[in-house]
């Protein structure tokens, strides 16, 4: 297979029929105008005062940013084709058995469908920017059936093509599709592709590159390359990566030493890890104050002060018990964009970075921001979404 030739954002899309055109048009129109609002609201900022205090005063500013909640659902052409990448390796279901659930339920619909199977993990990125392309041409809608990584990489693919965007949840954790109320069961997420509307979802960026859930630097990274070493010799499931983070944490591990921009200050910090949040779900269920700012166009993070490794054990133990947030040690606070680089004098050089599960390697300055348009995801209308369970171990 070959390299497909990239599209502009600027270029007319072919993923709706021409009612449905008109109507991502004007929600892209009134998005834009929130933006300019936004920009307002920036300047504001340093000359109006603020309603309450809190980390950063953020989280509680009167002014707001775009908030994609607020942006009506585009319905989705019947007879629009669904272009579905299935990833092998996600979670431990079988492929086949998916791939049969998934074509059963379109076929009976007669609803036009074409699958692909990606059975190694390099493949995913080209067969993501292929299916996308694939998916323009035939004014189609696209579809990823993986977990919380293989999302991630389609979906940027995805952003900014004009294509709607479907998810078959098969992860470990589907952060993604669980925080949007899609069902974790293949069947039902698929007869939802069928009657859903597309709605306007908030995507993260770290530098270009997307995260849907989350993305971070320093520990927490460290905790899924040795999660990911687990799951090789003792498979996917929860109580597996739990004991992995035990394990993890024994380890003695290095504060970073960065500097924050964030707005106009500049902030030296020193902790073990840096953590983004773009999952309203995961912040409520370690409870961080701050979930609800996610509905606002912000994103959440978290830092620890560097800590005993018995305190890290605790913080553990409070994060599973839904009370983070309290917790002295930690620093939480709400933003739409903050600049971290290293405070050390050494020359500057790639930094390990977490996006959504997956390892990655990033130049500094690492910009954490919010992507100025959303993904259009087929998800239920918010009175029909069932609340995930915050019991749910993560």
């Amino acid at each position: 297979m070959t390299d497909l030739p990239e599209t502009s954002n600027n270029q007319t899309m072919r993923c709706a029929q021409d009612g449905a055109m008109t109507t991502v048009r004007q929600m892209r129109r009134h998005q834009i105008g929130r933006r300019t609002d936004s920009r307002v609201a920036l300047v504001r900022r340093k000359t109006e005062p603020r309603v309450t205090g809190g980390p950063h005063g953020l989280s509680c500013i009167d002014f707001r940013c775009r908030s994609d909640a607020l942006m009506p659902p585009t319905p989705v052409d019947a007879a629009a084709p669904f272009h579905i990448v299935l990833n092998v390796a996600s979670g431990s279901n079988d492929a086949g058995a998916t791939r049969n659930t998934i074509e059963t339920i379109l076929a009976s619909a007669n609803r036009e469908h074409h699958v692909r199977l990606v059975e190694r993990p390099e493949q995913l990125d080209l067969v993501a920017r292929q299916t996308v392309a694939e998916a323009r041409l035939r004014s189609g809608v696209v579809v990823v059936a993986g977990g919380d990584g293989t999302i991630r990489t389609v979906a940027q693919a995805t952003l900014g093509s004009g294509c709607l965007f479907g998810v078959l949840p098969q992860g470990t954790f589907n952060y993604f599709g669980r925080t949007h109320g899609i069902p974790s069961d293949t069947a039902d997420a698929t007869e939802l592709l069928l009657s859903a509307r597309a709605h306007p979802v908030q995507v993260g960026l770290v530098n270009d590159r997307v995260f849907l859930v989350n993305a971070s630097l320093g520990l927490y990274p460290e905790l899924l390359e040795d999660r990911e070493i687990y799951a090789r010799k003792f498979g996917r499931s929860r109580l597996v990566a739990l004991w992995s983070a035990l394990s993890t944490l024994l380890h003695e591990h290095r504060p970073l030493r960065l500097l924050m921009e964030d707005e106009d200050k500049t902030r030296p910090m020193r902790t073990p890890t840096l953590f983004v949040s773009n999952s309203r779900l995961q912040l409520e269920q370690i409870g961080i104050p701050q979930a609800p700012e996610l509905e606002h166009g912000l994103l959440v993070a978290l830092t620890v002060r560097p800590v005993s490794m018995l305190t890290q054990y605790w913080l553990m133990v409070r994060g599973a018990l839904g009370q983070l947030g309290t917790a002295d040690d930690v620093i939480s606070f709400a933003f739409q964009r903050i600049v971290v680089t290293s405070a050390t004098r050494r020359r500057a050089r790639g930094v390990k970075v977490a996006t959504d599960g997956e390892i990655v390697w990033l130049q500094p300055p690492l910009e954490f921001r919010v992507a100025a348009e959303p993904l259009y995801l087929l998800k239920p209308e918010p009175e029909l979404r069932c609340a995930p369970s915050l019991s749910d171990p993560s």
